[in-house]
């Protein structure tokens, strides 16, 4: 199975999650499961194809690597949606998903860009795609906390509006801690430790320990002192960018000097 025939596959899949996008703002779960789910099996075929024609996991190469960014991030929206419904996420994660097969598809160059050794790991792509996901739940938090406090600033915040906050976060945590474990994961075949302390892996753990602080005070705090909590919702995003800023950090083999790479 060569590239030549990624661009079938691709449109296939794309038009199929993107069905499955557009079911979910009009309330058709049904559609989106099956659309959703058939684009993923499309996808997969193509993966499953290339698997068998090179005998090898296709991780080699940045081409290869985005394959599993495309196919991870419609899978976990659509894990996400059948939990809690919202019907944003498919969207999210269809637009994330067509942005890394048009990348492969307009930049044939990198089908054949062999990755670093220690990016490719089965622990990588999983890490990268998960933490996306909990940047978005976050980032949707944030945006929510700022509009409550700075628009609709002269009324308190409902129940409802609140306990969609507190969700947000909770999904957004509960993903931002499976993707720390993938990293350690990662970093420990890579370089033989869990953990390092760099910049990246630091801002992390402080963006983890900040939104679990977030978690502790909600279940313990009336619902009257909800604007304390959205202001917390806004400054702890402001670690989760040094979080995602940080991470210009990767190791050499020696730990002595500092590599860049790119996720897109």
């Amino acid at each position: 199975m060569s590239w030549n025939y990624f661009v079938v596959f691709a449109i296939v899949a794309v038009m199929l999650w993107i069905t499955g996008a557009l079911a979910a703002w009009k309330g058709k779960p049904m559609l989106v499961f099956g659309a959703t789910i058939m684009g993923l099996v499309v996808f997969f075929s193509y993966i499953v194809l290339m698997w068998v024609a090179l005998e090898r996991p296709p991780l080699r190469t940045m081409g290869e690597t985005r394959l599993w960014y495309s196919f991870f991030l419609p899978l976990t929206g659509i894990v996400v949606y059948s939990r809690w419904r919202y019907p944003w996420i498919l969207s999210f994660s269809t637009v994330l998903a067509t942005v890394f097969v048009c990348v492969n598809i307009f930049r044939p160059e990198i089908h054949s860009k062999t990755l670093m050794p220690a990016l490719q790991s089965p622990w990588f792509a999983p890490h990268v795609i998960v933490y996306m996901f909990a940047y978005a739940l976050f980032g949707a938090a944030f945006v929510m906390a700022a509009y409550l406090l700075f628009i609709r600033r002269k009324t308190l915040a409902s129940k409802q509006e609140m306990d969609i906050c507190d969700n947000l976060v909770y999904v957004g945590w509960a993903f931002l801690t499976i993707g720390m474990l993938f990293g350690a994961l990662w970093a420990n075949e890579a370089w033989g430790h869990y953990w390092a302390w760099d910049p990246k892996e630091t801002w992390a753990a402080a963006t983890w320990l900040a939104y679990l602080a977030y978690i502790h005070y909600r279940l313990d705090t009336p619902h009257t002192k909800a604007r304390t909590a959205l202001w917390m919702l806004v400054v702890f995003f402001v670690l989760l960018q040094m979080c995602w800023w940080g991470i210009n950090y990767l190791p050499s083999a020696q730990g002595a000097s500092v590599h860049t790479y790119n996720l897109s």
